[in-house]
């Protein structure tokens, strides 16, 4: 037998969710079989799976210590070093900003990530515990290619994870970047069309009309802030979020971002990786904006996280003498 205590972190979800993340080997069936058969019970009543758990709620195994360590598969926690920028934390979420070159999740087992990074950090500060680990894991909430820099978003508590998350899925949190673009752009400008992924090679190509039920439609607004006549540092929004939405959609109209080896000019990147050192797409996510939260997340409402632009488009900028417009990007 064994009794077990719905925490913080715990509350909130369906029962059989939680049964589910805490027995991470047992079938579906085998955990309503035991629920019907009051094996296993709540509050010391029958239960069905579907109920919402509050904190404090009681759920009592009464299975073996054999049945349920068969039906437990332990998380390997890897403590690696996690040198985080944090632009904003508090018990629920945590915003941060992310190098070049570091993957926001796992693409293989042998990967670390941004998720892997604020796990330990977690960890070593004691917010959370290997055994907290068995029924919840913190983790990112949106994701950035490896080589796009600036903010990305962790939920701390549930709570957090499930507040961000919906917020990211429905849109309603505003995501601003800042990018180096090939060629002069003079006026604000709506983006419209449709993308096409290859998940074969990791590209997406962008059409004006959708030609079948997989081209999903795109919307990206962008605007001016400095240039030098042959390249221009644009603020964009990134209305809906696509793969590669912003690096292929500016290639399409001409305006490749500076360094970008999937979509950018070929010679043109060679230039600024001789000069500058360029190694990769000059794609920053600098802003988020939340949208209003009700209940316990209202705090967050209207909350604004900025990352500073990374050194390398000032080093591009002056080197190339591209000149304000707009002055320093604030938003």
């Amino acid at each position: 037998m064994r009794t077990l205590i719905v925490k913080e972190n715990e509350k909130g979800q369906r029962l059989d969710k939680l049964l589910a993340k805490y027995l991470n080997m047992a079938p579906k069936s085998f955990l309503y079989k035991m629920l019907r058969k009051k094996n296993i019970v709540l509050n010391g009543k029958k239960a069905v799976g579907s109920e919402v758990l509050s904190y404090g709620d009681q759920i009592v195994l009464y299975l073996s210590e054999e049945t349920i360590e068969k039906f437990i598969k332990e998380k390997k926690i890897e403590i690696v070093e996690n040198k985080l920028d944090i632009l904003y934390e508090d018990a629920n979420v945590l915003f941060l900003n992310k190098p070049v070159g570091v993957l926001s999740q796992k693409a293989k087992t042998s990967d670390i990530s941004i998720t892997e990074m604020v796990l330990s950090y977690l960890l070593e500060k004691g917010e959370i515990s290997k055994e907290d680990l068995k029924s919840f894991s913190p983790s990112v909430c949106n994701r950035l290619d490896r080589n796009t820099t600036g903010i990305l978003a962790a939920g701390k508590s549930l709570l957090g994870l499930q507040g961000l998350s919906e917020v990211f899925k429905d849109r309603s949190i505003e995501k601003y970047y800042l990018c180096m673009v090939k060629g002069e752009k003079k006026e604000e400008e709506l983006l419209e069309g449709f993308l096409s992924k290859n998940p074969y090679i990791n590209q997406v190509t962008i059409k004006k009309q959708a030609q079948s039920e997989e081209d999903l439609p795109i919307r990206t607004l962008y605007a001016p802030l400095a240039s030098n006549g042959e390249v221009t540092l644009l603020k964009v929004k990134l209305i809906t979020g696509r793969s590669h939405q912003i690096r292929a959609h500016l290639a399409s109209i001409g305006n490749p971002i500076i360094g970008d080896g999937k979509y950018g000019d070929i010679q043109l990147n060679r230039y600024y990786k001789k000069k500058y050192q360029v190694m990769s797409q000059l794609l920053h996510s600098y802003k988020l904006v939340l949208p209003p939260f009700l209940g316990e997340l209202s705090y967050l409402s209207g909350l604004v996280v900025k990352a500073p632009l990374p050194d390398l488009f000032f080093q591009v900028m002056e080197g190339e003498k591209i000149k304000w417009q707009h002055g320093i990007p604030e938003g």
